[in-house]
């Protein structure tokens, strides 16, 4: 493995870490909708403000998310929605695995 080939799997790894919690799939799901302030998340998630606020940061750093400040509330946005593809990626594993149990189950 080459130092660029590395440095490139280790920065997928990054943004693939920041999806690996179910709070934070659910987040990007909700910002595919629209964009949200922390305390609306909060309602949904069924959270506090400390724990929606630490997902919200880890997906930012990752650069899955982008924040602006409107008045004294900060709404965040998908950074780019090509996430969902990856979203909708796993959905397709997830029901050729079914399909696959349920085949194996038949026999």
């Amino acid at each position: 493995m080459t130092e660029e080939e590395k440095k490139r799997s280790e920065t997928r790894a990054r943004i693939l870490k920041a999806l690996a919690h179910p709070t934070r799939i659910f987040i990007v799901e909700k910002l595919n909708e629209k964009s949200y302030c922390v305390c609306e998340l909060t309602a949904l998630i069924g959270a506090d403000t400390s724990t929606v606020s630490k997902h919200l940061s880890v997906l930012k750093n990752a650069g899955l998310v982008i924040d602006e400040k409107k008045g004294t509330a900060v709404y965040y946005s998908l950074a780019c929605n090509c996430v969902l593809d990856f979203i909708g990626c796993v959905e397709t594993v997830i029901r050729k695995n079914i399909e696959r149990d349920i085949r194996f189950l038949k026999t």
